[in-house]
C-alpha cells in the first residue's frame, strides 16, 4: 500500500542517556528510541555508562530512572534497558514513566533473561541407591495392583456369563484360541522336539562313561514332563502371544478405541481381555502337552542312533519312569503360567500411552516381565510338589 500524501516516513531517533547525582539522589534518564535499529552504535558507550551507574548506586540512596522520554521500544531495547535497570537494588530502586503496555514487554524480558539456574549436587551413592529402591517397590506395588485389578474384573465378568452365557464372547474366544495354539504348534513342536534331542544326546554322552545309557531314558521322561517342556512352552508363548496381546491393547490405546468402548457403556475387560484370558489358559496346556509328545519323540530318535537304545527298549523304560502323575504334575502348572502371562501382557497393552515409544517399551517389559513371573511360577510349584511329596 502507498503511503498518504500527509503522511510522514517514520525516522527512528537516537537513544540517549544521562546521569545525574544530587543530595543522595541518582537520576539515570533515558530518552529516544530503543529498537534493533537503533541500539547497535551505542552498546559500546551503553556499558562504561552502565558501570558508571552501579558507581554512583553503590552510595546513592535514591535510584530514580525514568523512562518518560523513550519512544519506540522493541525486544532487543527493553532486553538492553532490562540489563541496565535489573540488577539496581529493588529496595532503593525507583522507575517512572513506564506504561502498562510496556511494563508487560519489561516482564516477559526479565522473564527469559534470567540466569540459568546452578546445577546442584545429587545426593550420594547410597541415598541415591535408596531412593532408586523405593521407586521401584512403589512401582513394583502398583504394577501388582493393576494386576490384581485387571483379575478382578476378569473374574467378575466370568461369574456374571456363567449365569448368562449369552455373555460369553464366544467367536472372539475362537479367534484367539487358534491364534495362540493352533498357529503356534509348529514351532513348539519343533523347539520341543530339537530340545528333546539335545538332552538325550547330552545325557547319553555323559551316562555312557558310567554304562547307565538307559537311564537316559529316566532323566529324558521325568525331566521333559515335570519342568522342561513347560518351561520353554510357556516362555515361547510369552514372547509370541504375550507381545501380541500387548501390541494389540496398545494400539487401540493409542487410536483411542479403548476410550471410545467405555464412552459407549461397554466393558473394555469385557471384550479386550476376558476372551484372550481364557484363549490362552486353554492353550498353554494343549501346547504342553503337544511339546511333551515332540520332546520325547525326539529324544527317543537320539536314543536309538546315539545311544543304540532301540525304540522298543525306550518306550518300556519309559513307561517303567513315569507315572500319570509326572505328566500331570507339568501340565497342572500350565494354567497358573498362562494367566500370569495374559494378565501381564494386558495390564501393560492397557497402560500404553500416546507414542509409538510408549508402545515399544511397554511390549519389551511384558516380555520380560512375563518370563521373569513363569520362572517364579515354577519355584513356587517346586516348592509345593516337594512340599507335598509329590
Amino acid at each position: 500500500m502507498r503511503a498518504s500524501a500527509g503522511a510522514q516516513p517514520w525516522t527512528p531517533s537516537t537513544p540517549s542517556f544521562l546521569l545525574e547525582e544530587a543530595a543522595g539522589v541518582a537520576s539515570v534518564r533515558l530518552s529516544g528510541d530503543w529498537t534493533i535499529r537503533t541500539v547497535g552504535p551505542i552498546e559500546q558507550s551503553f556499558a562504561a555508562f552502565r558501570r558508571a551507574v552501579d558507581a554512583v548506586a553503590a552510595t546513592a540512596e535514591t535510584i530514580v530512572v525514568d523512562l518518560g522520554g523513550v519512544g519506540r521500544v522493541d525486544t532487543a531495547g527493553a532486553l538492553l534497558l532490562h540489563r541496565m535497570v535489573g540488577p539496581l537494588p529493588d529496595e532503593r530502586r525507583r522507575v517512572v514513566g513506564l506504561d502498562e503496555t510496556r511494563r508487560t514487554l519489561f516482564e516477559e524480558v526479565e522473564r527469559a533473561d534470567r540466569p540459568p539456574a546452578a546445577p546442584t549436587l545429587g545426593p550420594g551413592p547410597v541415598i541415591g541407591f535408596l531412593v532408586d529402591l523405593g521407586r521401584w517397590g512403589t512401582g513394583l506395588a502398583a504394577e501388582a495392583m493393576s494386576v490384581l485389578t485387571l483379575l478382578g474384573g476378569a473374574t467378575t465378568v466370568m461369574l456374571q456369563a456363567i449365569r448368562r452365557p449369552s455373555r460369553l464372547r464366544f467367536v472372539p474366544f475362537v479367534h484367539q484360541l487358534q491364534r495362540t495354539a493352533l498357529d503356534a504348534v509348529p514351532i513348539i513342536v519343533l523347539m520341543s522336539f530339537l530340545i528333546g534331542c539335545i538332552i538325550a544326546q547330552q545325557g547319553a554322552f555323559y551316562f555312557r562313561r558310567f554304562g547307565a545309557d538307559i537311564y537316559v531314558v529316566d532323566m529324558v521322561g521325568v525331566l521333559t514332563l515335570r519342568e522342561i517342556a513347560v518351561i520353554l512352552t510357556a516362555v515361547m508363548v510369552a514372547g509370541r502371544s504375550g507381545s501380541a496381546f500387548t501390541a494389540e491393547l496398545g494400539s487401540m490405546r493409542m487410536r483411542e478405541e479403548v476410550d471410545a468402548l467405555k464412552v459407549t457403556g461397554l466393558d473394555p475387560i469385557e471384550i479386550l481381555v476376558v476372551p484372550r484370558l481364557a484363549a490362552l489358559m486353554l492353550a498353554l496346556p494343549i501346547l504342553t502337552f503337544l511339546s511333551d509328545i515332540a520332546s520325547i519323540l525326539g529324544a527317543a530318535i537320539v536314543c536309538n542312533i546315539y545311544a543304540d537304545i532301540p525304540t522298543a527298549t525306550f518306550l518300556y523304560r519309559l513307561h517303567a519312569a513315569v507315572e500319570m502323575r509326572t505328566f500331570l504334575v507339568g501340565v497342572c502348572k500350565a494354567p497358573f503360567m498362562a494367566l500370569i502371562i495374559a494378565l501381564i501382557a494386558c495390564m501393560e497393552g492397557l497402560s500404553v500411552e500416546g507414542s509409538a515409544e510408549s508402545l515399544g517399551r511397554r511390549t519389551t517389559m511384558a516380555v520380560v516381565k512375563s518370563i521373569f513371573m513363569v520362572i517364579v511360577v515354577d519355584g513356587i510349584f517346586a516348592m509345593f510338589y516337594a512340599a507335598a511329596g509329590v
